[in-house]
């Protein structure tokens, strides 16, 4: 995957997404020197992370090189996808409203609720005991 490439940044929840794409490509996803479905094994995550591509059409014109870390499988998996989605619109400005109106351009800024003092997690309090 040489030559000319746009870059884009996603995050969720703890994982960061470093997502490259490269105009003229086959459509192969490589994800932390792996391929996509063998990286993210359960059935439809590449899909789902494809989809920007797939909206604007251009789902086989790309190659999609991602280096990704932190979290789990659906949040690496969310943070690709908006790197995808950040990287399109250096491609093409005008794909932003298109993205944008689809959902694919928001950051998902839920992350998990620290625990507090007390209890057994966030919001989990320990059994009621009367005696």
């Amino acid at each position: 995957m040489a030559g000319q490439y746009y870059e884009g940044i996603g995050r969720r929840k703890a994982a960061t997404a470093r997502v490259r794409i490269t105009a003229g490509g086959t459509g192969s996803v490589i994800i932390n020197d792996k391929d996509g479905s063998d990286y993210l094994p359960r059935p439809g995550d590449v899909d789902i992370l494809l989809e920007p591509l797939t909206l604007l059409g251009q789902a086989k014109s790309y190659d999609v090189s991602v280096h990704v870390n932190g979290g789990g499988i659906s949040g690496q998996r969310d943070a690709i996808l908006l790197g995808i989605a950040r990287a399109l619109v250096k491609v093409d400005e005008q794909s932003k409203g298109q993205l944008r109106d689809a959902g694919y351009m928001t950051r998902d800024a839920r992350v998990k609720e620290r625990k507090k003092p007390g209890l057994k997690r966030a919001r989990k309090a320990p059994t009621y005991t009367k005696r």
